[in-house]
């Protein structure tokens, strides 16, 4: 095969953040700048020619022509062979564990996570590797740097590709294999917790729940696990269709943009025990019970406490891990526990190394991501499971689970207020104020708050030693209080601004209070302190998480 060589002009704008490079679909329908990326990320990969890459996405648009033009490259690059899911649809927690189960290189996944689809939405690349996790920062930085040079891609001239239908086809002297993408993922859950008790909780007549796909890849991988597996009412999943602008929605599994789960869950009455949605690529999760919403930062350290009651981890656990703005409420379960609790910056592909090691054997964000050593990535359905196998093994409900555990280990009041498309001169403006001030704060008292200590977070991975620096602003108050700043890697649009805060509260006299107006003392030192006023001209945040 004499593949194409295709000159072209590098860009300046292709680096990946903490979960790949997502930009608008524009960005990537634009002359060459989806090749680009594809031929950056082959350039930096040892061992590529003759190897497996495993290919799929969420399904939102523009995934299809991705995939066309993602199998022409990797032909003309000497790929050995591609593992393809049907359609082109892959959850990145199943992405990661075909990477793991047939020993891939990595995998490209195409998807942009939560963000919004359609032709105005957002599109997005990242490339996992081998042990199925995020590329570290060495290689996404590599891969940045070669983008920076580019003059040429290499594809082959070739016709379109059959990616419908199930068997192997050749493309050139490349095979690719489509695969069932539910399969080999519903088959791990089943090996990890316990269908045959919850079963028997889906099953009892004084039991409804409910699960939204909200139009996302999910949809297939809850009609076979939840649907035909476990036995669920095919009226309890909602939205399973995965469409290619998510129906309109926002695929984003919280209070705001889950708003048909949401109605049925705050029903005034006959609302189901148990509700819960997942994202648009399926590493997130949303947990509800009956007029009561879990907190992702809770949600963690409930599993963590209760992981004995589960198959795959009657041993106990090993250690957990948080991203450092995720509240501290798992920190208290891995004291009582006897482990470790590791604090990493935001970003999946920090837990890796941990997981890789032994060191830990579950980790999370705040931002609705659980996950456990099955993957190396975060997982919606597993938590879900987690959650319906716990109810199961408790028969309990949701809140009551929930209360239980404030009532041994305290509540953590956890808000997060986001100041999203700001312009970027703004958010550096506001992060610079913040970092000059770092050396005056510590033993200043702001009425009932004192700082104890104000730092820029660098995290030096335990493991390799590697060092990341600028992690977000932490201000930590000597009553346990935190309040945090730091910009998002996520967003396609401007800059988005996240405040953390966070207040300790052991007394379970005090567990029922309003959220916001327990942390309005921090809520407002946190504007004072970074200005944002002042240089945003915003009195309110635009969104409350």
């Amino acid at each position: 095969m004499n593949p194409l060589i295709k000159k072209t002009q590098p860009f300046n704008d292709q680096k990946p953040g903490t979960s790949g490079l997502r930009k608008s679909v524009k960005y990537f329908k634009a002359d060459n700048y989806l090749q680009n990326f594809i031929q950056s990320i082959f350039n930096c990969l040892d061992k590529l020619e003759g190897s497996t890459l495993v290919l799929g996405g969420d399904g939102r648009y523009f995934n299809r022509e991705a995939i066309q033009i993602i199998l022409r490259m990797a032909a003309a690059n000497g790929v050995g062979k591609v593992l393809l899911g049907q359609g082109g649809i892959l959850s990145t927690p199943a992405a990661s564990h075909i990477i793991r189960k047939y020993e891939a290189l990595g995998g490209i996944l195409l998807t942009a996570s939560h963000n919004p689809g359609g032709p105005d939405g957002d599109f997005g690349v990242k490339f996992n590797i081998s042990n199925g996790g995020p590329a570290p920062e060495k290689l996404t930085n590599a891969i940045f740097e070669t983008s920076r040079q580019l003059s040429e891609y290499k594809i082959a001239e070739a016709q379109v590709s059959p990616i419908d239908k199930l068997g192997t086809f050749t493309l050139e002297e490349m095979p690719v294999e489509v695969i069932d993408p539910v399969k080999d993922y519903a088959d791990l859950m089943e090996s990890i917790f316990d269908f045959e008790k919850i079963r028997e909780l889906v099953a009892a007549p004084d039991f409804n729940a409910c699960f939204d796909a909200m139009n996302a890849v999910t949809g297939p991988y809850a009609e076979e696990i939840l649907g035909k597996r476990l036995g669920m009412d095919k009226h309890a999943l909602m939205n399973t269709q995965p469409l290619m602008n998510f129906g309109g929605k926002h695929p984003d599994p919280n209070l705001t943009t889950a708003r048909q789960l949401v109605a049925k869950m705050y029903a005034p009455k006959d609302a189901p025990q148990f509700g819960a949605a997942s994202d648009g690529d399926g590493d997130r999760h949303m947990i509800l019970g009956d007029y009561f919403f879990v907190n992702p930062s809770d949600s963690l350290a409930i599993l963590a406490a209760n992981a004995r009651k589960i198959p795959a981890y009657q041993e106990g656990i090993k250690g957990i891990a948080r991203s450092m703005p995720t509240s501290q409420a798992a920190d208290k379960v891995a004291e009582k526990l006897g482990i470790h609790c590791y604090e990493t910056p935001t970003g999946w592909k920090f837990f890796g190394n941990l997981l890789d090691h032994n060191e830990i054997t579950f980790c999370g964000e705040e931002s609705f991501g659980g996950g456990a050593d099955h993957i190396r990535e975060k997982d919606g359905l597993w938590a879900i499971l987690f959650w319906l196998n716990l109810l199961a093994v408790k028969q309990d409900s949701v809140e009551n689970i929930v209360r239980k555990h404030w009532a041994e280990y305290g509540r953590n009041y956890y808000s997060r207020h986001d100041y999203e498309r700001l312009p970027t001169k703004q958010a550096d403006e506001i992060m610079r104020h913040l970092q000059s001030s770092l050396a005056l704060l510590p033993g200043t008292q702001f009425d009932t708050l004192r700082v104890e200590k104000a730092d820029d977070f660098t995290y030096i991975d335990p493991i390799d030693h590697s060092i990341s620096e600028h992690q977000g602003i932490r201000i930590i108050f000597d009553n346990g209080s935190r309040i945090i700043y730091r910009l998002s890697g996520t967003g396609t649009e401007g800059a988005t601004l996240r405040i953390y805060l966070e207040r300790y509260e052991a007394d379970i006299r005090k567990h029922d209070l309003d959220i916001q107006e327990t942390l309005s003392e921090l809520i407002e030192l946190s504007v004072k302190l970074a200005k944002i006023k002042e240089i945003t001209q915003k009195d309110q945040p635009t969104a409350i998480v």
